[in-house]
C-alpha cells in the first residue's frame, strides 16, 4: 500500500514538474517574440523586424502552402543522411579512440581541424570537390563527425574497466558486444551528443543550402525571401525550423524513455 503511494506521489511531482518545464518553455518563445518587437522599436524599421502577427500570419500561410513540406523533405533528408553517416563513422573512430590510445593521438589533429575550420573555408573547398547537391550533407557530415566520435571515445574511457574485464571473460570483441555492452554504458554521452548534433545540424545544412542555392530545399527558401525582403517569410521559416528541431530531437528521445529496457542486455 505504502509502495503504490509513494508511486503515485512520485508520478504525480514528475507530472507537476514537466508541466513546469512546459510553462517556461512557452514563455521563453514568448520572450523570444518582445525581443524582436524590442529591436524593431529600437531599429525603426518594421520591414527588417515586422510584427509578430506578421510573422504568425506568415506562419500559417506557409504550413498551408504544399510547397513548404517539399521543402522541409529536402532539408531533413539532408540532416538524415548527415546524421546517419556521421553517426556511424563517429561511432567507428570514436570506439577506435577509446580503446587505442595511439589512435586517439594520432586522429586528435584531424578531429581539432574539423571541429575548428570555418564552415564557409569548408564549403567552398567541397564545392570544388563534389556535385553542388551533396554539398550540405557533406559538409554536415564533416563537421558533425567530432561531435559525435568524441563523446563515443570519452564515454568508451569512462566504462568501470571491471565491467569490461566481464564480457572478455565470455570471449573478444564483436558488434554484438558493442551493441550489447558499450551502446548501452555510453547512451548519456550519445544522447547528448545527438540532441547537440541535431540542432547544429539543422543550421548547417540550411546555411550550405543557402550558400549553394540547393533546389527546394528551407535554405534557398531563406535565400529568395532575403532577396524580396519578405522579411516576416524568414522569420516564419526559423519558426519552422525550431519546431522541426523539438520534433528530431524529443520525439526520439521520448520514444526511448518509453522503451527504455536494463541499462545492458543479457550476452
Amino acid at each position: 500500500m505504502i509502495s503504490i503511494m509513494e508511486k503515485n506521489k512520485a508520478a504525480e511531482s514528475a507530472s507537476a514538474y514537466r508541466a513546469k518545464d512546459s510553462l517556461l518553455f512557452c514563455l521563453g518563445i514568448i520572450f523570444i517574440g518582445c525581443l524582436i518587437q524590442v529591436a524593431g522599436k529600437a531599429k525603426g524599421d518594421a520591414l527588417v523586424f515586422p510584427s509578430v502577427f506578421e510573422i504568425l500570419k506568415a506562419f500559417f500561410r506557409l504550413i498551408r502552402t504544399p510547397h513548404t513540406y517539399t521543402l522541409i523533405f529536402t532539408t531533413i533528408a539532408h540532416l538524415f543522411l548527415a546524421l546517419f553517416i556521421s553517426t556511424l563513422a563517429g561511432i567507428a573512430i570514436g570506439m577506435v579512440e577509446g580503446l587505442w590510445d595511439p589512435a586517439r593521438q594520432f586522429l586528435k589533429p584531424l578531429m581539432i581541424m574539423l571541429r575548428s575550420i570555418p564552415m564557409i573555408v569548408l564549403v567552398v573547398i567541397i564545392m570544388v570537390l563534389a556535385r553542388y547537391s551533396r554539398v550540405p550533407y557533406i559538409a554536415a557530415t564533416l563537421i558533425l563527425l567530432p561531435l559525435i566520435s568524441e563523446a563515443t571515445c570519452e564515454g568508451c574511457r569512462q566504462i568501470d574497466p571491471e565491467l569490461i574485464d566481464v564480457y572478455k571473460i565470455n570471449g573478444s570483441f564483436s558488434l554484438r558486444i558493442l551493441f550489447t555492452v558499450y551502446i548501452p554504458l555510453m547512451a548519456g554521452y550519445l544522447k547528448q551528443a545527438y540532441i547537440n548534433a541535431v540542432g547544429m545540424g539543422m543550421k548547417l545544412v540550411i546555411s550550405t543550402e543557402y550558400l549553394v542555392q540547393t533546389r527546394d530545399s528551407l535554405g534557398k527558401a531563406v535565400h529568395t525571401s532575403g532577396y524580396f525582403n519578405e522579411y516576416e517569410d524568414i522569420y516564419a521559416y526559423a519558426l519552422i525550423m525550431i519546431l522541426l528541431i523539438i520534433l528530431v530531437t524529443e520525439v526520439p528521445l521520448w520514444v526511448m524513455r518509453r522503451t527504455q529496457k536494463s541499462a545492458i542486455l543479457p550476452l
